[in-house]
């Protein structure tokens, strides 16, 4: 005997009424997709469940792809048995001896075939009975057990689960359409495309770069984290924007303390044109209120009257070691603080205004000509594609 199906539980999804179905659609589709690299590996779905069935595949390395899709509040590797006591029985014995590090255990039963011979209640105290007689380090614990013995009897089989695996939780991606995350290469911005993941939302990335300012190394590190990001969803598309003449010239054209606001006005310009191309619904940002000149409420005020766009700001309230302790979490803070530059940080003013005034900035604006130099960089990007399989792929240029 040995396990050959996993049982996912949704947490969330149970709670969409008639808009059920699309979520769960959905999630068997992230899943499947999650397991190319497993071609007799299946999903399928009861009731109220989802099954991945293993077909003689190690459930080990499913586990692992699994566990980060958004949408599943936990799984468990489970026995897919004939409705027949003595089957049941023998299943239950081996989920239990099977266990690691366990002293105590209780039995749950689920009857949904009301078909079944034997109820519930009795099925309980039949299987606890067999399994304490066949064997001898293990106590029943109803209220605190190591272990929980679940059976559930369905139409079409019996499964057997015991140990319980946490899920990511939240939405399936692809649920909540599409974002566009500006992505810096700093701690917060991969956290907060994370986190809009983790509400369904499909993400494609924007990354700012200022050759010969900013280096190869900075652009690799954008891919790496993207890459990372992958672990939770699709693949990602990055559009690199080439920065470098329209930065100079703000610096050139706008007072020390206006010249990160008007900067940061442009990148929504840009973005805002990119989500127009590509049909995105709304940016990301890792944006936090307070922890930088540029993320005071008037600067968010300021910089957000260039765009009519939803700017969705995951990481607004949180304090920095909450963010650093998810972005250890999703493995992205040992990228995220290699020592490479990106464009935000080349050209910081020395004294940033904290409230800057909206009458200034566009006075500031209006004396150059910026169009021409937002249009070259639109027509200057490199798209790059990242997914969990393989690092970047499809490189191209022009999409304007």
């Amino acid at each position: 005997m040995e396990y050959d199906h996993i049982l996912i539980r949704y947490g969330e999804l149970a709670l969409k009424g008639k808009n059920r179905k699309k979520f769960v659609d959905k999630l068997q589709q992230n899943i499947q997709h999650k397991l190319t690299d497993f071609p007799d590996v299946k999903v399928k779905r009861t009731q109220g469940r989802m099954f991945i069935l293993l077909n003689g595949q190690a459930p080990e390395p499913i586990m692992d792809k699994v566990k980060n899709i958004f949408g599943i509040h936990s799984l468990s590797l489970a026995i897919k048995v004939e409705n027949e006591l003595e089957t049941i029985k023998e299943a239950a014995l081996f989920a239990l001896t099977n266990a690691e590090k366990i002293n105590t255990f209780k039995v749950t039963v689920k009857r949904i075939n009301k078909g079944f011979p034997v109820r519930s209640q009795e099925l309980t105290q039949m299987l606890g009975g067999h399994l304490l007689s066949n064997t001898e380090t293990f106590t029943v614990d109803v209220h605190q057990p190591d272990i929980e013995v679940k059976v559930e009897i369905r139409q079409e089989a019996t499964y057997i689960t015991s140990s319980v695996v946490r899920g990511a939780g939240g939405l399936p991606v692809g649920t909540s359409d599409k974002t566009l995350l500006l992505l810096s290469g700093g701690i917060d911005s991969p956290v907060a495309g994370y986190l809009a993941m983790k509400r369904g939302v499909q993400i494609e990335a924007i990354h700012f770069e200022s050759p010969p300012f900013t280096s190869e190394r900075a652009k690799q590190k954008v891919i790496d984290l993207a890459e990372k990001l992958t672990k939770f969803g699709p693949s990602i598309k990055i559009h690199i924007v080439p920065f470098t003449k329209l930065q100079q010239r703000i610096f050139q054209e706008t007072p020390d303390g206006y010249g990160m606001t008007v900067m940061r006005r442009m990148m929504l310009r840009i973005s805002e044109r990119v989500c127009q191309k590509e049909n995105i619904l709304s940016m990301t940002t890792g944006e936090n209120l307070g922890q930088v000149a540029s993320q005071t409420m008037t600067s968010m005020n300021t910089i957000n009257e260039v765009t009519n766009y939803p700017i969705i700001r995951p990481l607004i309230t949180m304090d920095k070691d909450e963010i650093i302790n998810i972005s250890h979490a999703i493995d992205t803070f040992d990228i995220s603080i290699r020592p490479y530059e990106d464009c935000c940080t080349i050209f910081v003013p020395k004294a940033p205004k904290t409230k800057p005034k909206k009458d200034r900035v566009n006075y500031f604006e209006s004396k150059f000509d910026y169009e021409p130099l937002i249009q070259e960089a639109l027509e200057g990007i490199e798209v790059i594609r990242v997914s969990d399989q393989n690092k970047a792929e499809d490189a191209f240029e022009g999409l304007f």
